[in-house]
C-alpha cells in the first residue's frame, strides 16, 4: 500500500479522510495524493468564450490557495504528500489518477447524515465505492489516532469473494488488524450452524490466511447483522466487497449505505468482487 488518494472539498469530513491517510501512510511508508476537483461554473465549460481561460485560473488559483494549508498540517510531516487540481468530474478525476498514479487506496470522507447520496462528493462518491477496482475507505468521523484492531469482513463465502477477500487480508496485515470474517444468517436465505460451518471452512481452505475468526451471526437482514456483530465484537472497521454496477444492493439490500456508513459508528472499506 505506497500510494493513497484523498480526495478533498476542503469540508471538515475531507480533513478526517485526510488525518486517517496520514496515519496509514505513515504506518505504511505511503505517499499521499490529495486532489481536489475544481467546480467550475458552466458556462466556463462553453467552447468559444473568450474569457472562460482567465476565469478558469481564477478557480484554479483559488483552490490552489485552500490545498497550500492542508499540506503544512502538522499531521503530515515526514509524509510525502503530492497535491493535484482535477479540471473534469470528481468521479473522472478520481478514475483517471487511480490508474495514472497506480494507487492503492482511496480514503474518502463522508458527511453520514443521509447516505452515500449525501457524502461530500455527492453521488459520485457512491460511483467510486460501487466500480473502483481498488478498496475504498469511506471515513465519517475524527479519528485522531487511527487504530484497527479489530476487522470485520462481511462475506455471503462464494467463490467469486475470493479476490475481494485477499484484498481484505492485504489490508488487515498492512494495519496489523485481526480479520473477522462474517457470515450473516438471515430468515430469508436460512442455514444450518453446520452447513454455515462447512461453507466458511470450505472458503478458507488452501488460503494462506492466519490470524483470523470464523463467525455465524443471526439476524432479520444482512446490514443489521453486520452491525449487530461490530458492536458486540468492539470492532474498528467494517469491510464488505461491492458488485460493480449492481453495488451494494447485490450482497446487502436496501438501506446498506443508510445502515453503514449512517449509523455504524466506524470506518467502512469496500472492495470490488
Amino acid at each position: 500500500m505506497k500510494r493513497i488518494l484523498v480526495p478533498t472539498d476542503f469540508s471538515n469530513q475531507a480533513e478526517n479522510a485526510l488525518k486517517v491517510a496520514a496515519h496509514i501512510a505513515r504506518k505504511n511508508n505511503s505517499q499521499i495524493y490529495l486532489e481536489h476537483s475544481l467546480d467550475l461554473p458552466s458556462h466556463l465549460n462553453e467552447v468559444g468564450r473568450n474569457n472562460a481561460m482567465p476565469e478558469s485560473l481564477y478557480f484554479i488559483r483559488l483552490a490552489e490557495q485552500k490545498l497550500e494549508p492542508l499540506l503544512e498540517r502538522p499531521y503530515l510531516d515526514d509524509i510525502e504528500v503530492l497535491s493535484a487540481i482535477g479540471h473534469g468530474e470528481i468521479y473522472d478525476d478520481i478514475k483517471e489518477t487511480v490508474k495514472e498514479k497506480d494507487i492503492d487506496l482511496v480514503v474518502m470522507g463522508s458527511h453520514g447524515l443521509s447516505g452515500f447520496k449525501e457524502m461530500f462528493i455527492g453521488s459520485n462518491t457512491e460511483k467510486v465505492v460501487r466500480t473502483s477496482d481498488i478498496p475504498v475507505l469511506v471515513i465519517k468521523n475524527e479519528h485522531p489516532h487511527f487504530e484497527i484492531k479489530d476487522f470485520v469482513f462481511a462475506t455471503d463465502f462464494s467463490e467469486e469473494c475470493r479476490k475481494p477477500f485477499s484484498k481484505a487480508q492485504n489490508f488487515a496485515q498492512a494495519m496489523d488488524a485481526k480479520m473477522h470474517l462474517l457470515y450473516i444468517n438471515t430468515p430469508n436465505d436460512f442455514k444450518t450452524t453446520a452447513e454455515a460451518n462447512k461453507i466458511m471452512r470450505n472458503f478458507v481452505k488452501g488460503i494462506n490466511v492466519d490470524n483470523y475468526t470464523l463467525n455465524i451471526y443471526n439476524d432479520t437482514a444482512v446490514e443489521k447483522g453486520i452491525l449487530g456483530f461490530a458492536r458486540e465484537n468492539d470492532a474498528q472497521l467494517v469491510g464488505m466487497s461491492t458488485h460493480g454496477r449492481k453495488g451494494l444492493a447485490h450482497f446487502f439490500n436496501g438501506s446498506i449505505s443508510e445502515d453503514l456508513v449512517n449509523h455504524a459508528n466506524m470506518p467502512v472499506i469496500t472492495f470490488k468482487i
